[in-house]
């Protein structure tokens, strides 16, 4: 797969939701290591890390081989170090007001923000709704023919909300990777959370 088809990918999609909110832009970033204090919280399953982007807006456990690499709309996954790798994850969020937003359904995101792709997607199966007491999630899969490889993928479209946060999730992967791709899915849908910040990011969340 092509990196620049990705990213303007999520670009479109970010476009078609529309300038509801503040964007987070990734542009403006640093790396810098720190070492985890002793009595430290974070925790995940074996094989995987945790994404935390801007002390704790959004968070969720993606796997540990994957290369991480921040892009200008959104942070992007890949699992395999590009022009070599067979699928990636795009992530990028926007700061809600502090207004009821339930009037705005997360399935009509999704159409909206499909509508009108040039790679002509079509939706393969129905909206998958997974609302939790913390934030409401809303995903689906659109499959597309490659026009560069001329073969068949899958764009899959995932917006949740919650706490103020709206955070857009792609991942764009092979017809014949969508089983090995399960597994990663389930874990990062079960450990996404939004605005859970922390203000130590070297001892994690303190339990008081």
């Amino acid at each position: 797969m092509q990196t620049q088809r990705l990213i303007s990918s999520h670009s479109r999609l970010l476009a078609r939701l529309g300038p509801v909110c503040y964007l987070k832009c990734m542009r403006d970033w640093t790396k810098e290591s720190l070492k985890l204090k002793k009595g430290h919280t974070w925790s995940a399953p074996e094989g995987y890390r945790i994404f935390v982007a801007d002390r704790g807006a959004v968070r969720f456990n993606f796997p540990q081989e994957w290369t991480m690499e921040p892009g200008e709309d959104a942070t992007y996954f890949y699992d395999k170090k590009p022009p070599d790798d067979d699928c990636r994850l795009g992530c990028s969020y926007l700061t809600l007001p502090p207004i009821d937003w339930s009037g705005l359904h997360l399935s009509e995101l999704i159409k909206t923000a499909t509508a009108g792709d040039p790679r002509e997607l079509k939706m393969a199966g129905d909206i998958v709704m997974g609302n939790r007491p913390d934030l409401e999630i809303a995903w689906a899969d659109f499959g597309f023919i490659d026009p560069v490889e001329h073969r068949h993928a899958y764009s899959r479209l995932s917006i949740a909300r919650g706490s103020n946060i709206q955070t857009l999730i792609t991942l764009d992967y092979w017809d014949e990777d969508g089983a090995r791709l399960a597994p990663m899915w389930r874990e990062l849908m079960r450990s996404l959370q939004l605005g859970r910040y922390i203000s130590d990011p070297t001892l994690g969340d303190i339990i008081h």
